[in-house]
């Protein structure tokens, strides 16, 4: 199975698919240091990143490609970490990255080494307190594989992330996927794929469990044939996501299967993975801040891939009116999921139990916890929380002594 082969030589061309990705990376890794840094108790902070294809570093219209992505987002980071800590007059922090890139092609390394160098130079000359030590490597990414896991197993790196953006689908298996999730509980991929090349690797590798994903649609081989011949249906974006998801379910805790945004079809997917809620939360935040680059088609509450044929199903962009429906549907969803799990439950407990199965912003979630008239947040300490802002993990959410909802079975 073959994807996309950049002719890097000639200076290859930024697609639109490409553009949307790169935003989405830039603003979530800016934010993932951001996070990283924030305590005041942080004095160093170490990461490692892998770029498991690379690429040049640059486009022919001179845009960023990701590598230099990682190195300009460090550098923004920590420069706004700094000053605002300097400001309040406490200990600068220091970053230490092992920034590790791998292409197939050794000519196309070669250019990125020249398109880095000036990125890296400029990055660690106005920000001494950065260390960026990079490993370049000219491998198929799962022959080299365990060589950068020995590498970061080594050096002790805790927090890490993957960049994979093949495009096809074989060239990282799903076992890999699993293996790297499995290396610690800050672990992060980043993972991009076309989607015809999933159906087509499902078809001829797990038939079965493709048509049991394909099951409660009803279709027919031929039905699903003629279905995956108009990616631009809103029909197919929604058949594709529970594909993704159900297929990379058993990689990571938290999977977000939503394509990149593309009325005309919705072919190229970048799912992002990881094992805490906090992760999936932040990712959901950037999407809103970059609305309409990912798309997802279902239920915008805590249900999204819903299949019930009376549940709505929209087209969700991350954007203002998507955040109203989401609005109003997690009003009701919310006191439902109590309703059927467990009455009172701890907010952290509750984050962790439905991040996966939703695309709403924190705020949107907070807001409906608070503003719902069947529930009540109450503080460690017994206070009762009036502000959705305010809203802690600690703090436990229950139902109200009278209540006036009733569910229908």
């Amino acid at each position: 199975m073959v994807g996309k082969n950049y002719a890097w030589e000639e200076g290859a061309t930024l697609s639109e698919h490409s553009r949307k990705k790169h935003q989405i990376l830039r603003e979530y890794f800016y934010n993932y240091v951001m996070t990283r840094c924030r305590s005041p108790q942080v004095r160093k902070f170490r990461l490692a990143v892998v770029d498991g294809f690379s690429g040049a570093g640059r486009y022919n219209c001179g845009a960023a490609g990701s590598p230099v992505i990682f190195v300009e987002e460090l550098s923004r980071a920590i420069t706004a970490i700094n000053v605002k800590r300097a400001l309040d007059k406490m200990p600068l922090v220091e970053i230490e990255c092992c920034l590790i890139l791998n292409d197939a092609e050794p000519q196309v390394t070669n250019i990125l080494k020249s398109n880095l160098a000036p990125v890296m130079l400029e990055a660690t000359h106005s920000n001494p307190n950065l260390k960026i030590n990079t490993h370049y490597f000219c491998e198929l990414f799962e022959n080299v594989y365990p060589i950068i896991k020995g590498l970061i197993r080594t050096e002790r790196y805790k927090s890490i992330i993957f960049n994979l953006d093949q495009c096809g689908h074989s060239h990282v298996k799903t076992e890999t996927l699993v293996d790297m999730m499995s290396l610690n509980e800050s672990v992060e991929i980043f993972y991009t794929f076309m989607i015809e090349a999933l159906v087509a690797f499902l078809k001829k590798n797990d038939p079965e469990a493709l048509k049991t994903q394909l099951s409660y649609l009803q279709l027919t081989s031929r039905d699903f044939e003629e279905l995956i011949q108009q990616t631009s249906k809103r029909e197919w974006l929604g058949t594709a996501e529970r594909i993704v998801f159900s297929s990379f379910q058993k990689c990571a805790r938290y999977v977000s299967p939503f394509s990149i945004n593309n009325p005309e079809g919705w072919r190229y997917w970048l799912i992002h993975l990881a094992n805490s809620h906090r992760a999936r939360q932040v990712y959901n935040d950037i999407l809103h801040q970059n609305s309409e680059t990912q798309a997802h088609y279902g239920r915008s509450g805590l249900n999204m891939l819903a299949h019930d044929p009376n549940e709505g199903k929209t087209l969700y962009l991350f954007n203002a009116s998507a955040r109203e429906q989401a609005n109003e549907e997690l009003l009701q969803d919310i006191p439902k999921f109590l309703h059927d799990s467990t009455p009172t439950l701890l907010v952290k407990d509750f984050y962790e139990r439905i991040y996966n199965n939703t695309p709403a912003h924190s705020d949107d979630i907070n807001s409906a916890l608070l503003g719902s008239n069947e529930i009540v947040i109450k503080t460690e300490t017994g206070g009762t929380r009036r502000k959705a802002s305010q809203i802690h993990t600690t703090d436990i959410i229950a139902f109200k002594q009278q209540r006036s909802f009733s569910f229908a079975k």
